[in-house]
């Protein structure tokens, strides 16, 4: 009921901070349980496939592999080394390039909703800076000099209400958006790096495969029986 008070107090600019806040709740809930499952497996995954890429043998190990990622098809850089992996036969000029569109593809998925949290961080204090102005007004429509009498008295606190409250409000919601969003934009870098050092290490040893001549369809192996 106090909340309720409150919200009521806050004046007209509470209901879109609500709408932020409402909005901003639910992306940071969607992020966190998207984060959670990619830190909990994609690392294993991935070094688990890389030491059975390096440990395996013989022609087509690509396309004997590509049904363990295939398991994992929702992690970000498992549909990446699938990207690449999928190409028949690649050069590893095409199997660079493979990785890397796919992985600029996939940023923008672990990049997603950072336009509406630095939205709402810019959006928050300004509503609540516009209740102040807004209960500011009803406190000096109040006053007449030389007439201050209770329900003029009740009216200025009221308007006061309304601009404290309201400030407050944009400020708290501002404030843990902008921490959420501060996190998941290390999350970010983090994925980045790690897209970069296991893609890496992927194209490394295609390479080595491919100038071995590991590749059983590959150029080098048609040309040199």
């Amino acid at each position: 009921m106090q909340i309720f008070n409150l919200f009521s107090l806050g004046g007209i600019v509470m209901w879109p901070l609500l709408g932020c806040s409402l909005l901003a709740v639910t992306l940071i809930l969607e992020r966190i349980i998207f984060w959670i499952q990619i830190i909990r497996r994609q690392g294993r995954v991935i070094r688990d496939f890389l030491h059975r890429y390096r440990r395996t043998f013989g022609g087509d190990v690509e396309i004997r592999l590509i049904p363990y990622l295939e398991k994992n098809q929702d992690l970000p850089l498992v549909r990446i080394f699938l990207t690449a992996l999928e190409l028949e036969t690649p050069t590893p000029e095409e199997f660079r390039l493979a990785l890397e569109s796919a992985a600029t593809t996939e940023l923008l998925i672990l990049r997603r909703f950072n336009t509406v949290f630095e939205t709402i961080v810019g959006i928050a204090p300004l509503l609540g800076l516009l209740g102040t102005i807004l209960g500011l007004i009803t406190s000096f429509a109040s006053l007449k000099v030389g007439d201050i009498v209770a329900s003029n008295a009740g009216n200025v606190s009221a308007g006061i209400s309304e601009a404290l409250i309201s400030t407050a409000s944009g400020l708290v919601v501002a404030i843990i958006t902008l921490l959420f969003a501060n996190i998941f934009r290390g999350l970010y870098q983090q994925q980045k790096a790690f897209i970069q050092e296991y893609g890496g290490q992927l194209e490394l040893i295609y390479r080595r495969r491919y100038h071995r001549g590991d590749n059983a369809d590959s150029p080098d192996n048609l040309n040199n029986p």
